[in-house]
């Protein structure tokens, strides 16, 4: 993972969890790697993955057992909350990115449908 200097690195970490179990690759009451093990993983500081799983379990996304880990939370409302808030980010950013550019927000749809046409073709 290639952390971005303005940002962070346990924010990237968090954002990285979430994207992972938004994508279903840790999935409603799963075991997540420990603490080590992601950090061995991302390169980072245990400490630093120590926080981004303390605000993620702080916020319920992920929850403890005593001695066995951390695992995803079980409430799926909540795990479609937290997607649906990644796909408004990323929205977000794309109209910015797009608005920068010069372009239009009652342009973006046109936009973007002869872009996903050129995609299939």
């Amino acid at each position: 993972m290639e952390f971005k200097d303005n940002i962070p690195i346990y924010l990237q970490i968090e954002q990285y969890l979430y994207r992972q179990i938004a994508l279903g690759k840790m999935k409603a009451g799963e075991k997540i790697p420990s603490v080590r093990k992601l950090a061995l993983e991302l390169t980072v500081n245990v400490n630093t993955v120590q926080r981004a799983l303390q605000q993620m379990n702080d916020q319920g996304i992920l929850y403890t057992k005593r001695g066995e880990g951390n695992f995803v939370t079980e409430d799926t409302e909540l795990l479609a909350k937290t997607k649906q808030t990644l796909i408004d980010n990323e929205l977000d950013e794309f109209v910015q990115n797009m608005e920068k550019l010069g372009v239009k927000k009652e342009n973006l749809i046109t936009i973007l449908e002869k872009y996903l046409k050129k995609c299939e073709g």
